[in-house]
């Protein structure tokens, strides 16, 4: 159970899953607002102000599905943003489809 310490909780939620691609968000995680998308073995650190990679490469094609996806889930994206820097539970974004 958490006692509500914001050092001793690393978990790094998945909040989307689709075709392959898992994306998450660690709690108190560094600035810039940013969340990471998990393909196979590769990972990128993504943006969410301007979907740009921060650190890190997926294949492009999959890069494209998750800029799509951000796209929609902008403000989504910034809400579970704000809620992993106070160490609050994130929200479920609806998969790409």
């Amino acid at each position: 159970m958490n006692n509500g310490s914001t050092k001793t909780n690393l978990a790094m939620p998945q909040i989307s899953r689709f075709f392959g691609i898992i994306i998450a968000m660690y709690f108190n995680d560094h600035n810039p607002p940013h969340f990471h998308a998990k393909y196979g073995d590769d990972e990128a650190l993504i943006s969410i102000k301007d979907f740009s990679i921060l650190e890190g490469q997926i294949p492009s094609r999959a890069l494209g599905m998750v800029i799509e996806w951000a796209a929609l889930h902008k403000d989504e994206l910034m809400a579970n943003w704000k809620k992993a820097i106070e160490n609050e539970s994130l929200d479920k974004i609806e998969p790409l489809k």
